[in-house]
C-alpha cells in the first residue's frame, strides 16, 4: 500500500505541480496579468482533473490488489465455514498482535528489571532484533528508523 501512496503523491505532489511551473515558466513576458491569470487557472483545472484521474486509477489498483489478496490468502469469513477450528484461527489471528506485544515487553522486563536472570549475547541479540520486528509491526517502519540509534544505544549500554 505504501506504494501506492508513493505513486499518488509522486503524481498530485511533484509531477502535476512541476508541469504548471515549468508552463507558466515559459508564458510569453507581454502577457497581461488578467490574461496569465486566466491561463494559470485553465492549467490548474486540467492539471485538477489529471490529478482525480490519477487517483481513481491508484484506487482501483488498490481494491485489485485487496481483491487478489482475498482470493488467495482467504478472509476471515472464509474461515467461518470450518465451525470451531475455523472461529479458533480467526481468534488466534486476532491475538497473535497482543501477545507479541506482551511477550515482548515481559522479555524486556526481564532484562531491565529483573537483576536475577542473565540473557547470553546471542539472547541479548534475539531480544533486539525480536523488538525491533514487533515494533516495527506495532509502531510502523518511520518509528522503527527514528528509534533504532536510541534502542541500539539502550540494548548496547547493558553489555
Amino acid at each position: 500500500m505504501n506504494l501506492l501512496k508513493a505513486a499518488t503523491d509522486f503524481i498530485g505532489g511533484s509531477l502535476f505541480g512541476e508541469i504548471k511551473d515549468t508552463v507558466m515558466a515559459y508564458l510569453p513576458p507581454d502577457l497581461s496579468p488578467l490574461q496569465r491569470a486566466e491561463l494559470e487557472l485553465k492549467l490548474q483545472q486540467q492539471l485538477n482533473e489529471k490529478q482525480q484521474e490519477a487517483n481513481r486509477v491508484l484506487a482501483d489498483a488498490s481494491k485489485s490488489l485487496d481483491a487478489r489478496i482475498a482470493q488467495q490468502e482467504g478472509t476471515a469469513k472464509d474461515l467461518q465455514q470450518f465451525g470451531v477450528i475455523g472461529k479458533l484461527i480467526v481468534f488466534l489471528r486476532g491475538m497473535q498482535r497482543p501477545v507479541w506485544g506482551f511477550g515482548t515487553l515481559w522479555l524486556d522486563t526481564q532484562w531491565f528489571f529483573v537483576s536475577t536472570h542473565q540473557f547470553t549475547p546471542i539472547q541479548e541479540q534475539a531480544l533486539l532484533t525480536i523488538n525491533i520486528l514487533v515494533l516495527g509491526f506495532l509502531f510502523g517502519e518511520r518509528t522503527m528508523q527514528n528509534l533504532t540509534p536510541l534502542l541500539t544505544n539502550i540494548f548496547g549500554a547493558k553489555k
